[in-house]
Order: structure tokens, then sequence, then C-alpha cells
């Protein structure tokens, strides 16, 4: 490890999910921690404070690509991870784990937040077709020579952009590695004219894994959807597709008035859509009421195992029938610990980013 500023406290409740930067800050670590990547990556799992999903925690299989060596080796072990994770649709819990931080030179990132990505379009008129949460991504894949199709849709798959060995390639995933799902709705037959879809691997790419002993800037995970991630929050913030008006104008609703409860009737529409969809399509996918039922399990054999569960409340309770859910009625103490994954500042934001994009466009 380079010798870097230690701060007192590394996940304490105070700044659980503060962004570190690798290049200027190491989180502590604790040397008689176990060197055994599974376990380490299995705990950074179970220890997850914003993951509703840890009741699989023991599952999760790890892919040892601490020899990947340049962009396109990276990029070969995310295919294989991609691949092995999506199986034909049932999903498994899957991590893959590049080489530790050993200073600037050697640093592995993949700059997507997500393997899979919709790009953001940004219009003539100043508005966004597609992702609007993609638009910095977007740009930055457009910037380093990616050309989006000719006649840009909602849904087009941007590249995975790859930081290795002091450089900086995109790629496009190959199409037969990307399986997606055409949203339909059980009763309205009108939903398929909208033309949606979604990814089926919600495969995260810029976190840090910070085992004990050592601190991992690249370590994709994945598990499965739960609905509402999709239904409610992808396809219905306003920051994102913002497609309740549009539901509830199908629907029959007036708009301008908030009392006939548009808003609730579209949201329902579209989660009925989602899981009727992954399941007509044999994708595994968990829905909101299963899945926090599930926590309560976690939560109670994580007590006879003699260890505190450490939660995020705004995260662990669903988008959409909160107070319908277990979770909801409870609070959680949050205190993350190592193992853990840690949010990370995005790549393009640090100096060292910016100099390796720099040299990259020119």
């Amino acid at each position: 490890m380079n010798a870097c500023p230690i701060p007192a406290s590394p996940i304490d409740s105070g700044n659980a999910f503060r962004r570190w930067d690798l290049g200027a800050e190491m989180p502590s670590m604790d040397m008689s921690a176990p060197d055994d990547l599974t376990a380490a990556a299995r705990a950074a799992w179970r220890n997850a404070p914003r993951c509703v999903g840890r009741l699989h925690w023991k599952s999760l299989q790890v892919l040892d690509a601490r020899s990947a060596d340049g962009c396109d080796e990276v990029f070969e072990a995310v295919c294989a991870h991609l691949d092995r994770a999506t199986a034909g649709g049932r999903i498994q819990p899957l991590m893959t784990i590049f080489p530790q931080w050993n200073g600037e030179k050697d640093e592995v990132r993949i700059w997507n937040h997500q393997f899979l990505r919709y790009a953001a379009h940004e219009m003539p008129q100043g508005d966004v077709l597609g992702d609007p949460m993609n638009v910095e991504l977007t740009r930055l894949a457009r910037q380093l020579g990616w050309k989006p199709p000719a006649t840009p849709g909602r849904f087009d798959l941007l590249p995975l952009i790859v930081q290795a060995r002091g450089r900086l390639r995109w790629y496009e995933l190959p199409r037969r590695l990307v399986l997606e799902v055409p949203l339909r709705h059980p009763t309205h037959a009108w939903f398929e004219k909208l033309g949606l879809k979604w990814y089926a691997v919600p495969a995260l790419a810029d976190m840090i894994l910070a085992t004990g002993r050592a601190a991992h800037p690249c370590a994709p995970f994945n598990g499965w959807y739960m609905g509402t991630e999709i239904g409610a929050r992808n396809l219905g913030d306003e920051n994102r597709y913002n497609l309740l008006p549009v539901v509830a104008e199908y629907l029959g609703f007036d708009t301008r008035c908030s009392r006939n409860l548009w808003r609730d009737h579209a949201l329902l529409v579209l989660n009925e859509a989602v899981l009727e969809s992954f399941e007509r399509d044999g994708v595994r996918l968990i829905d909101h009421h299963q899945a926090t039922a599930e926590f309560e399990a976690f939560c109670g054999a994580e007590q006879r195992a003699g260890r505190e569960v450490s939660a995020d409340w705004s995260w662990i309770v669903p988008p959409i029938s909160g107070s319908s859910t277990p979770v909801f009625h409870r609070s959680y103490v949050l205190q993350p610990e190592l193992p853990a994954l840690l949010l990370q500042v995005p790549p393009w934001q640090t100096e060292r980013g910016r100099s390796l994009l720099a040299q990259a466009i020119c």
C-alpha cells in the first residue's frame, strides 16, 4: 500500500456513505483480518447497509481477476462475469475482484456505475432522450469516440469505459451477453405500445471492496433486481424516465389533480408490468413483499449469530407500499464495518481521471 492519510474512523455512521478517493486517502486496514477473498466479499455483502437482499450473502460466488493486466484483460473478465451472472435468466450473485490499490499507475477502474447503462441523448430543444441519470457518462463516452446510433433511442446501451495501466478505453458489450426484458402488462394491451424494456443483471461496477487487508477500487458485483427498483425508481422517478404521467394518461386519469391518486395507480401498473414481464421471460426477480420478508429472516439469522444488522432505513423500505411491509415498522442501527463496499468518487472527478481523459481524447 502507498502511504496515505488514514482517518480515525473509516466507516462510522457519520461517514458511512461518503465517497472515497483512494488517490488521496485509504480506509483503515486491519492486517489481522483473514486473507480469504471469497469470505471477505461475502461479508462485505452481508454488511452492506443499503441492500435488502442480504439473506443470500452466503451464495455469492467470486471470480479472482487480480492478475488482470491492461484494459483488454479487464474487459474480458467483465464479459465472463456478465455471462456467468446472467445464466440464461437464472441470475447468479457474483463478484469479480480486480487488483488492489497499489498506486495510481496500476489503478483499475470501471467508469460506468453499472455494466449496463442506457444513454442520455441531449436533444437540441434541451430535453433528454433516454436515461437522464447517465448524462455525464454519455458525454464522456462521446468524448472518447463512441458514436450513438444514427437514430437515437430511449434504450441505447452505453459502452463500458475501462481504466487500467494508465490507459482509458471504451468497449461495446457483445449483444449476446446482454439480456433485456421487453415490458408488457398482464391486462393492459396498450402497455406494450410504450416500447419499454430493462436489462436483467444489475451489476454495480464503481464501488470499493475494502476487505480489511486491501482496498480494491474495481470489484463489480450483482444480485438480482427487486421489481420496484425498475418499476418505481428507474422508470417512475421524475429525474429518470418519468413515465408516471404517461401511464396515468393511458389509464384515463386527469394528471392535474392529485386527489385521484393518478401517481399511485400508474406506479402500480408499472410495477405489475415489470413483475409480469420478468416472470414470463423466465428472468429472476423478486417483488418487494418477498424481499422485505427475506430481509426480516436475514435480521433474525444475524441476531442468532450474535451480529447486529446495520441498515439504512430509507433504502430498505421499498418505494411503494412501504407501510405494508415489515421493515417499515422497525428501526435499524447504522454502524457499518469491514469488510465493506464503499462509495467512490467518480473517476472523472479526480485529478488522475481528468488527466487520463485528456490524454485519451487528444
